[in-house]
């Protein structure tokens, strides 16, 4: 990383730095595959939890799969689609799911993961070498030669994508660098620093998120995220899909409470063995780095690059929806020959939708090319009675 940042000149603006700490091949944390996701790795997410949250999500994804199968020619192939699978969990479980719970519907599909690391597809094909499913990795670049009918996820995803680190300097707004140091006796230090004035095409979108006109709440010194690469990542997604639904999951807040004043430092943080620092800088290539999404700047860049908005959620709300209090329930009446396991289980059910954790994620559906129901998880949930 250093060796980068040497032969750039000694400073780069955050997004390039971000980049490189992530998806380096030899030294990046997801590039190397050095990252380890799930409660012994760097971070959980709801799939390392455990199957559950992919059973709770199977009826949605057949639901859609089955609303393509009606309209699609018939020799366009039916595809679920993954963009940064991770660990694979999520695909593993949700081809299971599928396949046992509509086996003629996933005997017509195939498992595509979009992986751009080496390092994460090699656990990948691991973790799915038994799949249900025909499986293969591609991009979307390759995917938009022969774009299939599809549905395609994007679980945590967004999030990692290089966001522009931005500070107000008391009249202007600066894109963040990060400039390498030579100090005696201290070795090579990262430090941010404002760079040059925001380009016009990064500071057109500042008015609509609430950044201009200054604000006397945002003193000099006043940082914040960007995110340029939605509108890219969106189109070239939209590109690899012949029509059908994106449902992505990420953690995600309103304009509003995203660039708040008190909010004085973004949301910018980084994973490193179940610990969050908002230090970036502090070991590049050995953590995830992450700035949530603004719900806005999602919902435009959808809306520019041919996605129609279906609806969003909270995911504490779209489980339940999809039956996760039933699922609880359930639980209850097991008998209790493994009480650990029944316990442990419960813990990740409720880690899923509690507000203060995995519960706040938001789930934004979108879609192209045909006309889809309302989603399952944005329906009022079907009550039944004791």
């Amino acid at each position: 990383m250093l060796q980068r940042l040497v032969a750039a000149g000694g400073s780069v603006p955050f997004s390039t730095f971000m980049d490189w700490a992530l998806h380096d091949p030899d030294h990046g944390a997801y590039g190397s595959g050095r990252l380890r996701i799930g409660p012994d790795g760097d971070f959980t997410t709801a799939p390392s939890l455990g199957a559950d949250f992919a059973a709770l999500l199977a009826p949605q994804i057949a639901e859609w799969l089955q609303e393509l199968q009606a309209h699609r020619p018939a020799d366009q192939p039916l595809a679920l689609v993954e963009s940064g699978p991770g660990e694979g969990s999520l695909a593993a479980d949700l081809a299971e799911a599928l396949a046992v719970g509509w086996p003629d519907l996933a005997a017509r599909c195939e498992l595509v993961l979009v992986e751009p690391n080496a390092g994460m597809a090699a656990r990948q094909r691991q973790r799915l070498a038994g799949c249900p499913f025909p499986c293969r990795w591609a991009s979307f670049a390759q995917l938009a030669k022969a774009p299939p009918w599809g549905v395609l996820l994007a679980h945590e995803v967004l999030d990692a994508l290089p966001v522009e680190r931005i500070q107000w300097d008391g009249q202007r707004w600066r894109r963040q660098q990060v400039v390498l140091l030579e100090q005696a006796g201290a070795g090579a230090l990262l430090r941010l620093e404002p760079g040059e004035p925001l380009a016009p095409e990064l500071a057109a979108p500042l008015e609509d998120l609430g950044l201009l006109p200054p604000s006397p709440q945002r003193p000099a010194g006043w940082c914040t995220e960007l995110h340029p690469g939605l509108e890219p990542w969106l189109a070239a997604a939209a590109s690899a899909l012949a029509a059908g639904p994106l449902l992505v999951i990420d953690y995600a807040l309103e304009a509003w409470r995203y660039y708040a004043p008190q909010r004085s430092c973004g949301t910018l943080l980084a994973y490193r063995g179940q610990q969050a620092t908002a230090d970036p800088l502090l070991a590049p290539g050995e953590a995830d780095l992450t700035a949530h999404l603004c719900i806005e700047s999602v919902m435009r860049a959808a809306g520019a690059t041919g996605w129609e908005a279906l609806g969003q959620a909270r995911q504490g709300a779209a489980l339940l929806a999809l039956g996760l209090a039933e699922r609880l329930h359930a639980l209850q009446q097991q008998p209790a020959r493994d009480l650990a396991s029944l316990l442990a289980q419960r813990e990740a059910l409720l880690r899923l939708v509690d507000p203060h954790a995995l519960g706040d994620f938001r789930w934004l559906a979108f879609n192209r090319g045909l006309p889809l129901a309302r989603p399952r998880f944005l329906r009022e949930p079907e009550l039944t009675p004791p």
